[in-house]
């Protein structure tokens, strides 16, 4: 299990883009805030053994503000790499949304768990009432 905080604005995967033109052709890229975090965690998270297997993640985020959505996409991509090879391994994510004007943060916490891909017992049954 691994943890850490990570300083500053946490910012969400789909609204952190912006529209630039290469040569004539439309393009989305990260927008310089998003840009930034990515730059801060990478200075602040340490590369370690990669966890094996299917992982959980915790993740609380405070922002600054009530406007984001919860969006954990860009500290799961910032631990790829470091902590886990690929983000596919994380089967799932428990994420809260907190406030602090003055110093946005980010805790997050990945573990490896146990995990059944076939696990039916959580969906509904779909065969009963159905032709």
């Amino acid at each position: 299990m691994y943890s850490e905080w990570i300083y500053g604005e946490c910012l969400g995967k789909a609204n952190s883009r912006q529209i630039v033109r290469i040569g004539n052709m439309p393009r989305l890229i990260k927008s310089k805030r998003a840009l930034e975090f990515e730059k801060a965690m990478a200075l602040q998270v340490s590369v370690r053994p990669f966890l094996e297997g299917d992982l959980q993640a915790n993740i609380s985020i405070w922002y600054k503000n009530r406007r984001p959505d919860l969006d954990p996409s860009l500290v799961l991509d910032g631990l790829q790499g470091k902590w886990y090879k690929n983000d596919r391994a994380i089967k799932r994510i428990i994420c809260e949304h907190y406030l602090d004007k003055e110093n946005p943060r980010v805790f997050v916490v990945v573990e490896e768990i146990e995990w059944d891909d076939f696990r039916k017992d959580v969906l509904p049954d779909t065969t009963k009432g159905h032709k």
